[in-house]
Formats: structure tokens, sequence, C-alpha cells
């Protein structure tokens, strides 16, 4: 009920909630051992690469523990410094974590209610569209095969990739922003097309097979939860 509650008022369908925190923390049990303090510290001061990058997450870390919303020595994350069965680096809690229960602070670690409400909101604020597909399976046809992708940007439409020889399964229009995704799998590569809210979930880890794994494992939920309801 309360999964329902929050998915209806974020507009998030709820086996997208239970897709992202099943692939992050495998519903709440793998949140992370290192503290978060060290993690954000070492990165910060000890990775040239991505230094500056780390710097602000760790600002933004302390300036959640000078609020008293998180306690600097006893807070535990990923190596990384991702917090909470959301997995939430200091700058997404900042933004996008909500206190759903109403208990004045915004508990990722074991609150349902802030949790679920937490990463609808992150969904919904980076453009989800409701009632809107995810992505579509496709057949390369005449087309060349996409290559390879790093970074998910819908940089073409349905129409220009039907006008490629490539078939895609979906009654949008033809002016639908999209990107093709070669898929791999144990017995070869299939080919998907993405829309916005699979670009949504790109926005959550920019990796496309994180997004292909988040839908596959909602629709893997929903397919359960509706044959368990069939009389």
């Amino acid at each position: 009920e309360l999964l329902d509650a929050i998915a209806m008022e974020r507009h998030v369908p709820p086996e997208y909630l239970l897709g992202i925190v099943g692939v992050e923390t495998a519903y709440g049990r793998l949140t992370g051992r290192y503290r978060v303090l060290d993690a954000l510290t070492t990165l910060a001061f000890d990775f040239p690469a991505r230094g500056e990058y780390f710097r602000q997450e760790l600002e933004q870390f302390l300036l959640l523990a000078r609020s008293g919303e998180l306690d600097p020595l006893t807070t535990l994350g990923s190596y990384a410094g991702a917090m909470g069965v959301a997995q939430f680096m200091p700058t997404s809690f900042q933004r996008y974590a909500v206190d759903e229960a109403g208990t004045g602070r915004r508990d990722l670690w074991n609150d349902w209610a802030d949790i679920f409400a937490s990463v609808a909101n992150y969904l919904q604020q980076h453009g989800w569209r409701y009632e809107q597909p995810v992505r579509a399976e496709a057949e390369l046809g005449v087309a060349p095969a996409p290559p390879p992708l790093a970074n998910v940007t819908l940089s073409t439409t349905l129409g220009g990739l039907r006008s490629t020889g490539m078939r895609v399964a979906s009654l949008l229009d033809d002016d639908t922003p999209c990107v093709a995704i070669s898929a791999p799998l144990e017995t070869g590569t299939s080919y998907r097309v993405g829309f916005q809210n699979f670009y949504v979930i790109t926005r959550y880890n920019r990796s496309p097979l994180y997004a292909m794994a988040v839908h596959d494992l909602a629709q893997a939920i929903r397919a359960r939860v509706l044959a368990a309801d069939a009389p």
C-alpha cells in the first residue's frame, strides 16, 4: 500500500522504484560498509581524475553533517560515498531526498516511505513521463548496428531509425526522440530503442546496461505480481 501510494503521488510506476533499489542494493541488503567521510575524503584528495567532483560531494556531505541529518563518524556507504538503499551521493541527497514519513529527517537506510519517495522524486525531477514506455524491442533489418554507448543521448527519432531500415516495435509517433542500443545477451546481441524514460533512468546511473537491467527487473516484477493476482 505504501509503495502504491507513493507511486501514484509521484507518477512513477512502482515496479521501477523496486527495479532501482533492487539493482542498487538488493532491496537494502547491500548498502555499503565504508565510512562515507573516509571514502569521500580519499577520493577528493587522492584521485586527481575526479578530485573536483568528489570535493563537491565531500562539501555536501559535511553540510548534511552540520545540519544534523547525518552523523559523519558512523554513516556508511559505498566505496564512492553513495548512501542508503537508494545509493544517493550527497548532492543528490541534498536535492532529491524526501522526508515522506514526516519525521523531520530523511532516512534512506531504514524508512521505506522516505526511500521510495526519494527515488520517485529523483526520476520525476529528471523528466519521467507518466504512462510512457521506457524502451522497445527492435530489429536491424538493413540498418547498421548501433555503436556501443557510454552515455545515452536522445540523438535521433523513431522516424530517423526507421528510415535506415530498423524495425521498432512501437506505436509512438515518428518524431519521438530516442536512442538505438545494442544489448549483449548470452545467446548473441539484440537491439533496443530507448525513449525519454530510458534516458531518465540513466540519470541515476549513466550506463545503458544499468538502465536495461532496471527495466528488465521492473518488468519481471510486474509480470510476477500480475500473475499472482490473476484468478
